[in-house]
C-alpha cells in the first residue's frame, strides 16, 4: 500500500467492501499446493471458463438481498427495501421463521441443469448454506433445514435440495462446486440468543472466541461436521467454495475454524478436492474469487469473478437481467485476463428461474455453441485485450482474437484491425467459409471481412490465427 497510513488503508478496504461486497485476496499471497493432482485439477478448473452460481434460501420469498438484513451494522445498506416495517427486531424474527413458509412446489432441478448445459455452463455453484444459517440439506446438525417438519417443504420427494441439485447437474455432466457460509447466524454457538438481544448484530460470532474458546470450538466442530457431511454424503464435491473471511474486531483475526485440518481430511477421500476459502489467502485459497467486478489486468493465478445476471445475487421482484451480448461481453474480458466467470442466476421462491434469465441463458448456449472453442480451454494471450479486441490462445500457434460488439447499435465495418504483431500464415472467421484476406502493418494485421459477415450486428467477429513457429 506505499506509504499510506493504517487509517487510510482501513478506509480503503472499507469502501472496497461496500454493500457486502468483499474485496478479492491479493495475487501475491496466493501459495499454490504441492500435490500433483490438486495442479492438475487447478488446470482442469481453468478450462472451464465459465460457471453457473445460483444463491437461493429462504430469503428469495420476500426478494431482499440474502441474509444481510438480519446485521444491525450492515442495515444501512441492506436494509433499503424493508418498507414495511421499523421494527428490526420484529424483521429480525419475522425472517428467521421464513422457514415455516418456503414452499417451492415449482423446483425442477432436471429442468435447471439441462437449461445450463444447454447455456454453456461447466459448472455449478450451488448455496448450501447462507449465513443466515437455514440449510438447504438434510442435515442432521441442525433443526434449521428445509427437510425439517417446521418447513412445509419437506414433504416434497425434491425435498432435499442439494442432493436433487447436485445429482441432477452431474447427469448432465457439469461439476460440483458447493457454497458454504462460515458465518451462521442462527447457531446459538455462532449468534448467543442472550447476545443478540442485548448489543447490536454483526456478521460475525456475537463473542470473543478467544475469550470464550470452548463456546467457539463447538461451533468449530459443527462446522466441520457439517461440511464433512456435504463431502461424504452428497457424492463427488470438485469444489469447496467457503463465504466469510471475516476479521473479528474482538481478536484482530480471521475466523479460524482451523480449515486446514478440515480440508486435509475431506481430501483423503477426495484428493481432487479445490478450495476456495475466499479473502482468507493462503494454502486453502485455491481459487481467488473477485465479486461484482473484474480486475482490471490479467491474473496469473486461479480466479473466478462472481458476478450476477440481475442487480443482486439473491431473487429480487421486477429484477432486470443482463442479456446475452452484456454476458458474453462480460465473459471473453474475463477469460482474455485468464479468469472463469461464475455467473449468478437466483432461482424464485417457486422453485422456477426467472424467464428473462432463462432467455439470456439460451442467448449465451447459442453463441457458445458456435464460438466456445475461443472461449473453453483457452489460455490468457498477450496483448490480451486492446479496446475491443481480447486474445485467447491454444498453444502458441493458435490464436484466437474477439472483437467485441458491446453496442448493438454499431455497424461493423468492412475491414478490422487486429493488434497482434506476430506472424501469422492463415485467418478462418468462425462461422463462415470463405477465405480471410489480411494484411501486415507494423503494428498489427488488418483483417477484410467478407461480404455476408457485414450485413448483422453480431456479439463479435472471431478470428482464429493460425501464427508461424
Amino acid at each position: 500500500m506505499g506509504n499510506q497510513s493504517e487509517m487510510e488503508v482501513q478506509e480503503l478496504q472499507e469502501t472496497m467492501i461496500e454493500e457486502g461486497v468483499h474485496n478479492y485476496s491479493e495475487e501475491s499471497d496466493y501459495i499454490y499446493p504441492t500435490e500433483e493432482e490438486l495442479l492438475e485439477r487447478l488446470e482442469w478448473f481453468k478450462d472451464q471458463k465459465i460457471g453457473l452460481m445460483m444463491h437461493w434460501g429462504i430469503y428469495s420469498q420476500i426478494g431482499l438481498v440474502e441474509s444481510w438484513a438480519l446485521s444491525d451494522q450492515d442495515g444501512d445498506w441492506s436494509r433499503h427495501d424493508v418498507d414495511w416495517t421499523d421494527d428490526m427486531e420484529m424483521f429480525k424474527e419475522d425472517y428467521f421463521h421464513l422457514n415455516q413458509s418456503f414452499n417451492p412446489i415449482r423446483f425442477q432441478p432436471k429442468k435447471w441443469a439441462q437449461l445450463a448445459k444447454d447455456a454453456g455452463f461447466r459448472y455449478l455453484t450451488f448455496t448450501t448454506k447462507h449465513h443466515d444459517g437455514f440449510c438447504m440439506w438434510d442435515t442432521k446438525y441442525t433443526d434449521y433445514k428445509v427437510t425439517d417438519d417446521d418447513c412445509p417443504f419437506h414433504k416434497n420427494p425434491n425435498a432435499d435440495i442439494c442432493k436433487h441439485v447436485f445429482d441432477a447437474f452431474r447427469e448432465q455432466g457439469l461439476a460440483i462446486s458447493a457454497y458454504f457460509s462460515k458465518a451462521d447466524w442462527a447457531s446459538p454457538c455462532y449468534w448467543v440468543p442472550e447476545d443478540i438481544k442485548s448489543e447490536p448484530t454483526w456478521r460475525g460470532p456475537s463473542y470473543s472466541p478467544v475469550e470464550k474458546p470452548d463456546l467457539w470450538e463447538q461451533f468449530v466442530q459443527f462446522t466441520h461436521n457439517q461440511v464433512k457431511e456435504l463431502c461424504y454424503d452428497y457424492g463427488k464435491i470438485d469444489m469447496l467454495w467457503f463465504d466469510a473471511g471475516w476479521v473479528c474486531p474482538q481478536s484482530k483475526v480471521k475466523q479460524d475454524i482451523r480449515m486446514g485440518e478440515l480440508i486435509d481430511e475431506i481430501r483423503e477421500t477426495q484428493p481432487w478436492m479445490l478450495c476456495a476459502d475466499r479473502t482468507v489467502g493462503g494454502a486453502y485459497e485455491n481459487v481467488i474469487t473477485p465479486e461484482q467486478c473484474v480486475p482490471e489486468k490479467p491474473l496469473s493465478v486461479p480466479w473466478e469473478s462472481n458476478i450476477t445476471m440481475g442487480k443482486g445475487f439473491a431473487f429480487t421482484y421486477e429484477d432486470n437481467y443482463k442479456n446475452p451480448r452484456q454476458v458474453i461481453n462480460l465473459l471473453v474480458d474475463i477469460v482474455s485476463k485468464g479468469g472463469n466467470l461464475a455467473l449468478n442466476v437466483a432461482p424464485q421462491p417457486d422453485g422456477r428461474l426467472p424467464r428473462s434469465a432463462i432467455e439470456t441463458m439460451k442467448g449465451m448456449g447459442e453463441w457458445l455453441s458456435k464460438y466456445g472453442e475461443a472461449i473453453y480451454e483457452t489460455r490468457p494471450c498477450e496483448p490480451y485485450k486492446v479496446n475491443q479486441v481480447a486474445f485467447t490462445k491454444k498453444e502458441d500457434q493458435l490464436v484466437y482474437a474477439l472483437y467485441m460488439y458491446p453496442d448493438a447499435n454499431e455497424i461493423p465495418k468492412g475491414e478490422l484491425f487486429i493488434p497482434y504483431t506476430k506472424e501469422i500464415n492463415k485467418i478462418e472467421l468462425l462461422g463462415y467459409e470463405e477465405k480471410i484476406d489480411f494484411t501486415r502493418q507494423v503494428d498489427g494485421i488488418v483483417v477484410t471481412l467478407p461480404e455476408t459477415a457485414i450485413h448483422e450486428i453480431p456479439i463479435a467477429h472471431v478470428l482464429k490465427l493460425h501464427v508461424d513457429r
